[in-house]
Protein backbone atom coordinates (compact mmCIF):
# COMPACT_ATOMS: atom_id res chain seq x y z
CA UNK A 1 0.00 0.00 0.00
CA UNK A 2 1.57 3.58 -1.01
CA UNK A 3 2.85 5.33 2.00
CA UNK A 4 2.62 2.11 4.25
CA UNK A 5 6.66 2.07 5.00
CA UNK A 6 6.19 5.89 5.68
CA UNK A 7 3.94 5.12 8.54
CA UNK A 8 6.00 2.39 9.52
CA UNK A 9 8.57 4.81 9.97
CA UNK A 10 6.46 7.24 11.83
CA UNK A 11 5.24 3.90 14.22
CA UNK A 12 8.95 2.76 15.21
CA UNK A 13 9.38 6.59 16.24
CA UNK A 14 6.27 6.11 18.37
CA UNK A 15 7.88 3.34 19.66
CA UNK A 16 11.32 4.59 20.30
CA UNK A 17 9.98 7.23 22.31
CA UNK A 18 7.61 5.74 24.65
CA UNK A 19 10.90 3.93 25.92
CA UNK A 20 13.00 6.62 26.06
CA UNK A 21 11.98 8.11 29.10
CA UNK A 22 9.05 10.61 27.55
CA UNK A 23 8.71 14.24 28.07
CA UNK A 24 8.79 13.79 31.91
CA UNK A 25 12.85 13.35 31.67
CA UNK A 26 14.74 16.77 33.41
CA UNK A 27 15.46 19.33 30.75
CA UNK A 28 17.50 21.88 30.77
CA UNK A 29 16.35 25.20 29.30
CA UNK A 30 18.13 24.54 26.00
CA UNK A 31 17.77 21.21 25.14
CA UNK A 32 16.13 19.64 22.35
CA UNK A 33 12.45 18.50 23.52
CA UNK A 34 10.86 15.61 21.24
CA UNK A 35 7.14 14.71 20.99
CA UNK A 36 5.38 12.11 18.69
CA UNK A 37 2.13 10.28 18.19
CA UNK A 38 0.70 7.61 16.22
CA UNK A 39 -3.04 6.70 15.88
CA UNK A 40 -5.41 4.51 13.98
CA UNK A 41 -8.84 4.53 13.37
CA UNK A 42 -11.71 2.51 12.38
CA UNK A 43 -14.62 4.60 10.67
CA UNK A 44 -18.46 3.14 9.86
CA UNK A 45 -21.33 4.53 8.92
CA UNK A 46 -25.14 3.49 8.22
CA UNK A 47 -26.31 5.21 5.56
CA UNK A 48 -23.54 7.95 3.63
CA UNK A 49 -19.83 7.74 2.69
CA UNK A 50 -18.56 9.84 5.13
CA UNK A 51 -14.69 11.43 5.24
CA UNK A 52 -13.88 7.56 4.02
CA UNK A 53 -15.69 4.80 2.55
CA UNK A 54 -17.55 4.09 5.72
CA UNK A 55 -20.44 2.54 5.02
CA UNK A 56 -18.74 -0.55 4.25
CA UNK A 57 -16.04 0.61 7.24
CA UNK A 58 -12.84 2.13 6.81
CA UNK A 59 -9.61 2.14 8.24
CA UNK A 60 -8.31 4.96 5.54
CA UNK A 61 -8.35 6.96 9.01
CA UNK A 62 -4.80 7.04 10.19
CA UNK A 63 -2.09 10.17 11.27
CA UNK A 64 1.17 10.53 12.51
CA UNK A 65 3.35 13.55 13.96
CA UNK A 66 6.79 14.25 15.36
CA UNK A 67 7.78 18.00 16.58
CA UNK A 68 10.15 19.52 18.49
CA UNK A 69 11.26 22.63 20.47
CA UNK A 70 14.59 23.91 21.42
CA UNK A 71 15.57 26.70 23.13
CA UNK A 72 18.12 29.26 21.35
CA UNK A 73 18.76 31.48 24.38
CA UNK A 74 17.34 33.13 27.20
CA UNK A 75 14.30 34.23 24.79
CA UNK A 76 14.04 32.67 21.50
CA UNK A 77 12.85 29.02 21.05
CA UNK A 78 12.30 26.87 17.66
CA UNK A 79 9.49 24.62 17.35
CA UNK A 80 8.85 22.58 14.11
CA UNK A 81 6.12 19.52 13.45
CA UNK A 82 6.34 16.80 10.57
CA UNK A 83 2.92 15.44 10.21
CA UNK A 84 1.27 13.09 7.72
CA UNK A 85 -2.27 11.07 7.56
CA UNK A 86 -4.30 9.11 5.70
CA UNK A 87 -7.98 10.20 5.60
CA UNK A 88 -10.11 8.80 3.08
CA UNK A 89 -9.11 10.30 -0.41
CA UNK A 90 -7.03 12.99 1.69
CA UNK A 91 -3.48 12.86 2.91
CA UNK A 92 -2.23 9.48 1.48
CA UNK A 93 0.75 9.56 4.06
CA UNK A 94 2.03 12.51 2.69
CA UNK A 95 4.91 14.03 4.97
CA UNK A 96 5.20 18.05 5.48
CA UNK A 97 6.07 20.27 7.79
CA UNK A 98 2.60 21.08 9.63
CA UNK A 99 4.26 23.91 11.42
CA UNK A 100 7.72 25.51 12.11
CA UNK A 101 8.40 28.97 14.08
CA UNK A 102 11.01 31.57 15.52
CA UNK A 103 9.31 32.49 18.87
CA UNK A 104 11.32 35.78 20.80
CA UNK A 105 9.40 36.49 23.86
CA UNK A 106 10.21 39.97 25.69
CA UNK A 107 8.05 39.80 28.41
CA UNK A 108 5.21 38.24 29.96
CA UNK A 109 2.76 40.74 28.29
CA UNK A 110 4.90 40.99 24.70
CA UNK A 111 6.25 37.98 22.44
CA UNK A 112 6.65 37.49 18.52
CA UNK A 113 6.35 34.69 16.27
CA UNK A 114 7.54 33.78 12.51
CA UNK A 115 6.67 30.94 10.41
CA UNK A 116 4.46 29.18 10.06
CA UNK A 117 1.98 29.52 12.99
CA UNK A 118 -1.30 27.81 14.42
CA UNK A 119 -4.34 29.87 13.96
CA UNK A 120 -5.64 30.61 17.26
CA UNK A 121 -9.17 30.65 16.08
CA UNK A 122 -11.86 29.09 18.97
CA UNK A 123 -11.10 27.06 21.81
CA UNK A 124 -9.59 24.01 20.16
CA UNK A 125 -8.50 25.02 16.21
CA UNK A 126 -4.05 24.90 18.00
CA UNK A 127 -4.76 21.11 19.57
CA UNK A 128 -6.95 20.08 16.46
CA UNK A 129 -3.84 18.26 15.47
CA UNK A 130 -3.42 16.46 19.18
CA UNK A 131 -5.76 13.39 19.78
CA UNK A 132 -4.26 12.95 23.04
CA UNK A 133 -5.10 16.66 23.99
CA UNK A 134 -9.05 16.44 23.78
CA UNK A 135 -11.82 13.74 24.40
CA UNK A 136 -13.60 13.43 21.28
CA UNK A 137 -12.37 11.66 18.28
CA UNK A 138 -13.90 14.21 15.90
CA UNK A 139 -14.18 17.58 17.34
CA UNK A 140 -17.33 19.63 16.48
CA UNK A 141 -17.21 19.80 12.62
CA UNK A 142 -19.46 22.60 12.58
CA UNK A 143 -16.52 24.77 13.64
CA UNK A 144 -13.52 22.46 13.78
CA UNK A 145 -14.47 20.76 9.82
CA UNK A 146 -11.42 17.80 9.54
CA UNK A 147 -11.66 18.35 5.88
CA UNK A 148 -10.65 21.79 5.81
CA UNK A 149 -7.48 20.99 8.05
CA UNK A 150 -5.30 22.44 5.79
CA UNK A 151 -6.77 25.48 5.26
CA UNK A 152 -7.57 26.35 8.88
CA UNK A 153 -4.81 24.92 11.20
CA UNK A 154 -1.94 27.22 10.08
CA UNK A 155 -0.95 30.69 8.87
CA UNK A 156 2.63 31.42 7.18
CA UNK A 157 3.19 35.35 8.63
CA UNK A 158 4.00 37.05 11.50
CA UNK A 159 2.26 36.58 15.57
CA UNK A 160 1.86 39.13 18.10
CA UNK A 161 0.96 37.66 21.47
CA UNK A 162 1.04 37.82 25.20
CA UNK A 163 -0.66 37.71 28.63
CA UNK A 164 -2.39 40.85 30.52
CA UNK A 165 -2.68 40.76 34.50
CA UNK A 166 -5.33 41.83 35.29
CA UNK A 167 -5.01 41.72 39.14
CA UNK A 168 -8.15 40.11 41.12
CA UNK A 169 -9.97 40.30 37.80
CA UNK A 170 -7.87 37.65 36.27
CA UNK A 171 -6.28 38.37 33.02
CA UNK A 172 -5.91 38.52 28.85
CA UNK A 173 -4.44 36.33 27.06
CA UNK A 174 -4.48 37.63 23.72
CA UNK A 175 -2.80 36.76 19.65
CA UNK A 176 -2.62 38.94 16.69
CA UNK A 177 -1.75 37.38 13.41
CA UNK A 178 -1.22 38.10 9.29
CA UNK A 179 0.35 36.19 6.69
CA UNK A 180 -0.74 33.70 4.38
CA UNK A 181 -2.16 30.58 3.82
CA UNK A 182 -1.00 27.64 1.37
CA UNK A 183 -3.78 26.07 -0.32
CA UNK A 184 -2.59 22.91 -1.24
CA UNK A 185 -5.85 21.30 -2.43
CA UNK A 186 -8.71 22.85 -4.12
CA UNK A 187 -11.44 24.40 -0.78
CA UNK A 188 -14.43 22.01 0.22
CA UNK A 189 -17.64 24.01 -1.26
CA UNK A 190 -20.63 23.41 -0.06
CA UNK A 191 -23.04 22.10 -2.88
CA UNK A 192 -22.65 21.27 -6.10
CA UNK A 193 -20.27 24.05 -7.98
CA UNK A 194 -20.46 24.78 -11.56
CA UNK A 195 -17.18 25.59 -11.54
CA UNK A 196 -13.74 23.10 -11.98
CA UNK A 197 -10.97 24.89 -9.84
CA UNK A 198 -7.34 24.96 -11.40
CA UNK A 199 -5.40 26.69 -9.02
CA UNK A 200 -5.76 28.27 -5.73
CA UNK A 201 -4.36 30.87 -3.09
CA UNK A 202 -4.73 33.11 -0.53
CA UNK A 203 -3.04 36.00 -0.53
CA UNK A 204 -3.42 37.94 2.77
CA UNK A 205 -5.35 36.03 6.40
CA UNK A 206 -5.41 38.68 9.10
CA UNK A 207 -7.29 38.45 12.73
CA UNK A 208 -7.34 37.32 16.26
CA UNK A 209 -8.03 35.91 19.64
CA UNK A 210 -8.63 37.38 22.93
CA UNK A 211 -9.16 35.57 26.04
CA UNK A 212 -10.32 36.47 29.33
CA UNK A 213 -8.83 34.36 31.95
CA UNK A 214 -11.69 35.04 34.77
CA UNK A 215 -11.20 34.77 38.69
CA UNK A 216 -12.87 31.87 38.98
CA UNK A 217 -10.51 29.20 38.67
CA UNK A 218 -10.87 27.16 35.51
CA UNK A 219 -13.57 30.11 33.68
CA UNK A 220 -12.55 31.33 30.66
CA UNK A 221 -14.24 33.62 27.90
CA UNK A 222 -13.20 35.67 24.59
CA UNK A 223 -13.80 35.53 20.96
CA UNK A 224 -11.83 35.19 17.72
CA UNK A 225 -12.04 36.85 14.34
CA UNK A 226 -10.65 36.04 10.99
CA UNK A 227 -10.51 37.57 7.75
CA UNK A 228 -8.89 36.23 4.47
CA UNK A 229 -9.66 35.96 1.04
CA UNK A 230 -8.93 33.04 -1.29
CA UNK A 231 -8.09 33.53 -4.87
CA UNK A 232 -8.99 30.68 -7.21
CA UNK A 233 -8.28 29.87 -10.81
CA UNK A 234 -11.30 28.04 -12.80
CA UNK A 235 -12.45 26.63 -16.02
CA UNK A 236 -16.70 26.40 -16.29
CA UNK A 237 -17.93 23.15 -15.97
CA UNK A 238 -18.75 21.94 -19.74
CA UNK A 239 -22.44 21.04 -18.65
CA UNK A 240 -22.39 24.96 -17.85
CA UNK A 241 -21.26 26.72 -20.66
CA UNK A 242 -20.27 25.65 -24.35
CA UNK A 243 -17.15 25.37 -25.62
CA UNK A 244 -16.46 28.65 -27.23
CA UNK A 245 -17.20 30.28 -22.92
CA UNK A 246 -15.19 28.07 -21.40
CA UNK A 247 -11.87 30.04 -21.53
CA UNK A 248 -10.29 30.44 -17.67
CA UNK A 249 -11.76 32.86 -14.48
CA UNK A 250 -10.45 33.83 -11.19
CA UNK A 251 -12.85 34.14 -8.32
CA UNK A 252 -12.10 36.04 -5.25
CA UNK A 253 -13.56 34.96 -2.12
CA UNK A 254 -13.44 37.33 0.69
CA UNK A 255 -14.48 35.94 3.71
CA UNK A 256 -14.94 37.02 7.60
CA UNK A 257 -15.04 34.32 10.23
CA UNK A 258 -16.08 34.68 14.07
CA UNK A 259 -16.47 32.81 16.90
CA UNK A 260 -17.66 33.34 20.86
CA UNK A 261 -16.52 30.84 23.30
CA UNK A 262 -16.67 30.03 26.99
CA UNK A 263 -14.94 27.29 28.85
CA UNK A 264 -15.37 25.72 32.05
CA UNK A 265 -12.50 22.88 33.23
CA UNK A 266 -13.25 21.62 36.70
CA UNK A 267 -11.52 18.86 38.39
CA UNK A 268 -13.63 16.50 36.89
CA UNK A 269 -16.40 18.35 34.89
CA UNK A 270 -15.79 20.49 31.49
CA UNK A 271 -18.02 22.75 29.85
CA UNK A 272 -17.86 24.00 26.65
CA UNK A 273 -19.88 26.65 23.92
CA UNK A 274 -19.43 28.33 20.81
CA UNK A 275 -21.28 30.48 18.03
CA UNK A 276 -19.81 31.37 14.88
CA UNK A 277 -21.31 32.73 11.81
CA UNK A 278 -18.46 32.70 8.77
CA UNK A 279 -19.25 35.15 6.02
CA UNK A 280 -17.82 34.45 2.31
CA UNK A 281 -18.63 36.42 -0.96
CA UNK A 282 -17.63 35.18 -4.32
CA UNK A 283 -16.48 37.52 -7.20
CA UNK A 284 -15.98 35.81 -10.47
CA UNK A 285 -14.52 37.20 -13.39
CA UNK A 286 -16.06 36.80 -16.42
CA UNK A 287 -19.26 36.27 -14.41
CA UNK A 288 -20.23 32.73 -15.30
CA UNK A 289 -22.29 32.63 -12.23
CA UNK A 290 -23.92 35.35 -10.08
CA UNK A 291 -21.94 37.14 -7.41
CA UNK A 292 -23.09 36.10 -3.96
CA UNK A 293 -22.93 36.42 -0.14
CA UNK A 294 -23.55 33.44 2.04
CA UNK A 295 -23.43 33.75 5.94
CA UNK A 296 -23.15 30.04 7.91
CA UNK A 297 -24.19 29.49 11.35
CA UNK A 298 -21.90 27.28 13.17
CA UNK A 299 -22.56 26.44 16.74
CA UNK A 300 -21.91 23.71 19.34
CA UNK A 301 -22.28 22.75 23.49
CA UNK A 302 -19.93 20.12 24.52
CA UNK A 303 -20.17 18.46 28.35
CA UNK A 304 -16.92 16.29 29.35
CA UNK A 305 -16.37 14.34 32.58
CA UNK A 306 -13.64 12.49 33.73
CA UNK A 307 -14.88 9.12 35.92
CA UNK A 308 -11.67 7.83 36.72
CA UNK A 309 -8.37 8.36 36.21
CA UNK A 310 -8.25 6.16 33.21
CA UNK A 311 -11.85 6.68 32.06
CA UNK A 312 -13.48 10.10 30.43
CA UNK A 313 -16.86 10.51 29.04
CA UNK A 314 -17.82 12.98 26.92
CA UNK A 315 -21.21 14.39 24.73
CA UNK A 316 -21.99 17.21 22.55
CA UNK A 317 -24.78 18.57 20.12
CA UNK A 318 -22.92 20.41 16.91
CA UNK A 319 -25.17 22.26 14.47
CA UNK A 320 -24.03 23.51 10.81
CA UNK A 321 -26.70 25.92 8.87
CA UNK A 322 -24.98 26.47 5.33
CA UNK A 323 -26.83 29.71 4.58
CA UNK A 324 -28.90 31.41 7.20
CA UNK A 325 -30.85 33.87 5.00
CA UNK A 326 -32.07 30.22 3.30
CA UNK A 327 -32.72 27.83 5.66
CA UNK A 328 -34.46 29.01 9.46
CA UNK A 329 -34.05 27.48 12.34
CA UNK A 330 -36.74 27.25 14.22
CA UNK A 331 -35.48 24.53 17.07
CA UNK A 332 -32.42 22.55 17.25
CA UNK A 333 -33.82 19.56 15.84
CA UNK A 334 -37.08 21.46 13.77
CA UNK A 335 -35.47 22.73 10.78
CA UNK A 336 -36.96 25.34 8.49
CA UNK A 337 -34.27 23.71 5.96
CA UNK A 338 -36.23 22.00 2.78
CA UNK A 339 -32.69 21.19 1.52
CA UNK A 340 -31.06 18.65 3.91
CA UNK A 341 -27.94 19.35 2.06
CA UNK A 342 -28.05 23.00 3.73
CA UNK A 343 -27.92 22.14 7.91
CA UNK A 344 -26.40 19.12 9.66
CA UNK A 345 -27.33 18.11 12.79
CA UNK A 346 -24.75 16.33 15.05
CA UNK A 347 -25.29 14.74 18.61
CA UNK A 348 -22.11 12.61 19.56
CA UNK A 349 -21.13 10.58 22.63
CA UNK A 350 -17.49 9.48 23.33
CA UNK A 351 -15.58 7.09 26.00
CA UNK A 352 -12.12 7.44 26.44
CA UNK A 353 -9.79 4.78 27.81
CA UNK A 354 -6.43 6.20 28.77
CA UNK A 355 -5.02 2.91 29.22
CA UNK A 356 -1.20 3.69 29.83
CA UNK A 357 0.26 7.35 30.48
CA UNK A 358 1.27 7.01 26.63
CA UNK A 359 -1.36 5.02 25.62
CA UNK A 360 -5.22 6.02 24.89
CA UNK A 361 -8.21 4.04 22.80
CA UNK A 362 -11.62 6.16 21.99
CA UNK A 363 -14.73 5.03 21.04
CA UNK A 364 -17.52 7.34 19.80
CA UNK A 365 -20.97 7.08 18.02
CA UNK A 366 -22.72 9.95 15.98
CA UNK A 367 -26.36 10.34 15.39
CA UNK A 368 -26.18 12.74 12.16
CA UNK A 369 -29.54 14.81 10.46
CA UNK A 370 -28.76 16.54 7.53
CA UNK A 371 -25.57 16.52 5.03
CA UNK A 372 -24.13 19.70 4.75
CA UNK A 373 -20.67 18.59 5.65
CA UNK A 374 -20.95 15.24 2.99
CA UNK A 375 -18.69 15.02 -0.16
CA UNK A 376 -20.98 14.26 -3.43
CA UNK A 377 -17.50 12.72 -4.45
CA UNK A 378 -17.00 9.64 -1.97
CA UNK A 379 -20.99 9.47 -2.81
CA UNK A 380 -21.06 8.01 -6.24
CA UNK A 381 -21.72 12.14 -7.19
CA UNK A 382 -25.23 12.24 -5.61
CA UNK A 383 -26.07 15.43 -4.58
CA UNK A 384 -25.58 16.09 -0.91
CA UNK A 385 -29.39 17.18 -0.78
CA UNK A 386 -30.55 13.50 -2.08
CA UNK A 387 -28.45 11.05 0.19
CA UNK A 388 -30.24 9.88 3.32
CA UNK A 389 -30.91 12.48 6.02
CA UNK A 390 -30.78 10.48 9.54
CA UNK A 391 -27.73 8.54 9.63
CA UNK A 392 -24.92 7.23 12.14
CA UNK A 393 -21.29 7.31 11.95
CA UNK A 394 -19.64 5.06 14.64
CA UNK A 395 -15.58 5.50 15.31
CA UNK A 396 -12.63 3.87 16.83
CA UNK A 397 -9.28 5.03 17.59
CA UNK A 398 -6.32 3.92 19.44
CA UNK A 399 -3.46 6.71 19.68
CA UNK A 400 0.00 5.92 21.45
CA UNK A 401 2.28 9.51 22.52
CA UNK A 402 5.50 10.18 23.63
Amino acid sequence: MPGSSCLRVWLVLGVAGLSSGGPAAAQEPDDLVVHGFASQGFIKSTANDYLAESERGSFEFAEAGLNVTKQLGSRLRFGAQLFARDLGPEGDYRVSFDWFYLDYRLFDWLGLRAGRTKLPFGLHNETSDIDAARIPILLPQSLYPTTQRDLLLAQTGLELYGFLSLGAAGGFDYRFYGGTIFVERPPFVPGPSPLVITDTGAPYVVGGRLLWETPLLGLRAGGSLQYLRLDIDFVAAPWLMPPPFMGPGKAKIPARLWVGSIDYQGERLGLTAEYGRWRAGRETSPMVVPNQTTISERLYAMATFHVTAWLTTGIYYARLVTDVEDCEEVFPWVSGCENRGAYQHDTAATLRFDVTPRWLIKLEGHFMRGTALLDPSLNDGVERQMLDENWVVLLAKTTAYF
